[in-house]
């Protein structure tokens, strides 16, 4: 028998929870770098280099790799011999310890979670409650594996129920491309295949908690079928073009995981999850002698990227644009920005006009003419910072707000994360706006650029808040110009078509 505390429970899922907000795990750090050093496309080399200058910053500073701090999931094997001390249910140790990592003053994570889902919406504060999957095993040990989540890369889960003769590969590969950028690649593909639909879901989750080695797999050569589907729909998903944030490029995915469970003979249920430049999980044991410890990896273990775009990018002042300048900005082309923007995300995208609809006008300080907003959704600011990172959010949720925001104010452009859908599109081609990338997955590096932070407006959406930033050489991406021309349909079809091609002279 081995007594577990309650408090070891609590600590170990707190600290774990901050070590993993700031530590990339170092086989993903090794992969993309890899990944960098062979990439031919400029666009996707200069996504990943903010990638890993990122990283590092946030490791030596201790801060959120990524403004969305996640949904906290939680995976424990609990062995028959453990015993407790003390009397809390284990749902309530573990939402404990999110509390406390989260409300961390030394390193506040933002808090993302809502109450009342399809209703009020209402934020809980301190991210709780977690996702917990819990089974009991043999032994006198708990095994602890925890994730965090980001919105982005969650919201692109796919679940089919293929017919047993289908082809997971083929589904994989027509799949993919739906889920457009907003995971932020590069990153990992988790596959659960059995099971039933609820099973796979959690099968293709789990699989994500593993270290990245598919290398190691194509060196030694697959055993199974398992690893054999690995390495196929790595070939197939890389031969997309998609590339890093979307831009086109020659790594999409850095690993493929699988798992599986027996089915019915007429089911085939298949799950895949995506995990992205912000993977985040830790693995943990409680044996009874006391809080689990975390190895601080050596800054050595992170690559030295210098990444310098200002001789071929744009400087832009935000505070003297006019749509006459912005019309000279083309597809691909790097900008630095500076002067004052306003952010905003859904729930102020959605508040904004429903003030404008009943005529009430926009409120007091928020002043869209000639302005971009920012699609973003901040960490709390500690110590001497201006605002904590603020990565950009996934942008195509805005979409459906475009059209009645480019028409009822001056606003003349957006920025956000990934690809724009087909409706926000032609609202940016109809106004002759434009719309912006920053790369998804380098917050910290971003925050850098943000000299002054003040909320204007919807204090009580929290981190959805209409902010005021002034920021000095910001790094973007034109993405879709004022003609409607987007950079994520043109760069992954042109790193298709040369990917084949390459493939084709190899073969020969």
């Amino acid at each position: 028998m081995t007594l577990i505390r309650n408090e070891d429970v609590i600590q170990s899922v707190a600290d774990a929870l901050q070590y993993i907000s700031y530590y990339h795990p170092i086989d993903f750090i090794t992969a993309v770098n890899e990944a960098y050093e062979r990439e031919e496309s400029s666009a996707a080399k200069d996504a990943m280099a903010q990638i890993l200058i990122n990283s590092r910053l946030c490791a030596e500073g201790k801060r959120p790799i990524c403004q969305d701090t996640g949904i906290v999931t939680v995976f424990l094997k609990i062995g028959m011999g453990v015993q407790w001390e003390g009397d809390m249910a284990l749902e309530d140790m573990i939402n404990e310890g999110v509390r406390r990592a989260y409300l961390n003053p030394d390193n506040v994570l933002r808090a993302s979670i809502l109450i009342d889902p399809a209703g009020e919406r209402k934020n809980t504060k301190d991210n709780t409650p977690a996702v917990i999957h819990t089974q009991i095993v043999p032994g006198s040990k708990i095994d602890v594996k925890v994730a965090a989540k980001g919105g982005g890369s969650e919201n692109k889960a796919k679940l089919a129920m293929l017919n047993p003769s289908d082809s997971i590969v083929d589904w994989v590969e027509k799949t993919l491309p739906t889920m457009g950028a907003g995971w932020c690649p590069p990153g990992m593909l988790g596959i659960g295949i059995g099971g039933t639909a609820e099973k796979a879901a959690v099968l293709a989750k789990e699989s994500l908690m593993d270290p990245i080695d598919i290398h190691e797999l194509r060196e030694r050569g697959p055993s199974n079928r398992v690893e054999e589907l690995r390495l196929e729909i790595m070939d197939r998903a890389n031969s997309l073009g998609i590339g890093a944030q979307g831009l086109g490029g020659l790594t999409t995915v850095l690993d493929v995981k699988i798992l599986d469970y027996p089915t019915h003979a007429a089911s085939l249920p298949v799950a895949m999850i995506p995990n992205c430049a912000a993977t985040r999980h830790a693995h943990f044991t409680l044996d009874g002698k006391g809080i689990a410890e975390f190895e601080t990896p050596s800054l050595e273990l992170w690559p030295e990227i210098v990444w310098d775009v200002g001789p071929r990018a744009r400087k832009v002042n935000l505070d003297t644009l006019t749509p006459d300048a912005i019309a000279s900005w083309g597809p691909g082309e790097t900008l630095l920005l500076s002067g004052t923007m306003l952010t905003g995300r859904d729930a102020a995208h959605k508040r904004l006009l429903g003030m404008l609809e009943k005529g009430e006008g926009l409120p007091e300080g928020v002043d869209f003419d000639n302005k971009f907003i920012y699609y973003v959704g901040p960490v709390d600011p500690v110590r001497d910072e201006v605002i904590g990172p603020a990565g950009p959010t996934t942008a195509t949720r805005m979409d459906k707000f475009t059209d009645g925001l480019l028409e009822k104010t001056g606003l003349i452009g957006m920025i956000g994360k990934a690809e724009r859908g087909e409706e926000g599109i032609e609202a940016i081609k109809k106004h002759k706006a434009v719309y912006l990338m920053a790369v998804g997955g380098a917050a910290y590096l971003v925050a850098k650029a943000i000299r002054k932070a003040r909320i204007v407006a919807f204090e009580d959406l929290g981190m959805e808040a209409i902010h005021e930033f002034t920021v000095e050489e910001m790094p973007v991406t034109v993405a879709v110009d004022v003609n409607g021309a987007s950079v994520h349909q043109t760069g992954p079809a042109i790193w298709k078509k040369k990917i084949a091609e390459e493939h084709a002279i190899e073969v020969k």
